[in-house]
């Protein structure tokens, strides 16, 4: 069973930063793109980072040059550097995967379980 498995989220101060993790595991023959996404109460959950399997990046407006997208694919798992966190970045923070899962082969998508930032004095 492939599942994404996510940790890093905390409390931080604003002007902080924190690294989030998300490792993906089980019957993956390969992972295509891989993203983080957010969503703050009451609001909709939207793209924060995303990142291609030729390491292309791409970022919401509201985080670029603060926050950063990466990955090791020898480890199937994506990382979220965030820096100069502000309290508007408080949100619950997912993990996506795009991923071709062997045997049978089939693309599929899956969302990590959600990790809570929160950014706050």
């Amino acid at each position: 069973q492939v599942q994404l498995v996510e940790s890093g989220g905390g409390v931080v101060q604003p002007g902080g930063s924190l690294r989030l993790s998300c490792a993906a595991s089980g019957s993956i023959f390969s992972i295509d793109a891989m993203g983080w996404y957010r969503q703050a109460p009451g609001k909709q959950r939207e793209l924060v980072a995303g990142i291609n399997s030729g390491g292309s990046t791409n970022y919401a407006d509201s985080v670029k040059g603060r926050f950063t997208i990466s990955r090791d694919n020898a480890k199937n798992t994506v990382y979220l550097k965030m820096n100069s966190l502000k309290p508007e970045d408080t949100a619950v923070y997912y993990c996506n995967a795009d991923y071709v899962e062997g045997r049978p082969y089939r693309y599929l998508e899956i969302w990590g379980q959600g990790t809570l930032v929160t950014v706050s004095s």
